[in-house]
């Protein structure tokens, strides 16, 4: 390990804080698998709180940090606008996009949902997940980091090891 990040490979990681089992995600399945975390999850813009939930899921997929999606009631829905466009995940379905707006501040596609998941992500409606790349997420008040690449939108907590999916070089794996 180095000092600075905790990392031998150089890659921005959170310090290993010990307060939960190490989850490689190396051990994830395929197809993903939803659990349920009750951990204080918030999402933040500035000073604004954009959500604040003890009752997220996380998505679980090989090579993938978890991406948590939170109750729509613990989202604060006027910080968000719909906004066009579509993606389609062969798992979960066709994804909806939403910019998130605070002050002066427009994050252009900063969160997702799935409006009609595929079965078995029913669970998913209903929900919403963040780019922790584009708004500050924390997790029980640690900062989490955000998954390179950004488009898979993992969030990165301390016992998440990796090496993860989604930089340069690894869409091959």
């Amino acid at each position: 390990m180095n000092d600075v990040d905790g990392t031998q490979d150089g890659r921005r990681r959170p310090v290993r804080s010990g307060t939960r089992p190490a989850e490689s995600v190396w051990d994830y399945p395929r197809p993903p698998k939803l659990t349920d975390d009750d951990r204080r999850v918030t999402v933040a813009v500035g000073r604004r709180v954009v959500a604040d939930t003890r009752a997220s899921l996380r998505v679980l997929e090989t090579s993938h940090p978890p991406v948590f999606y939170l109750p729509r009631q613990d989202v604060r829905e006027e910080f968000l606008r719909p906004r066009p466009g579509r993606t389609h995940c062969e798992w979960k379905g066709t994804a909806s996009y939403w910019d998130v707006v605070a002050d002066d501040v427009v994050l252009p596609g900063a969160a997702w949902s799935y409006e009609q998941p595929l079965a078995p992500y029913e669970a998913l409606r209903g929900r919403l997940a963040f780019y922790p790349s584009a708004v500050r997420c924390t997790v029980d008040g640690e900062v989490v980091v955000a998954q390179e690449g950004d488009f898979y939108g993992g969030w990165i907590t301390p016992e998440i090891e990796g090496p993860f999916k989604g930089g340069p070089g690894t869409w091959d794996w």
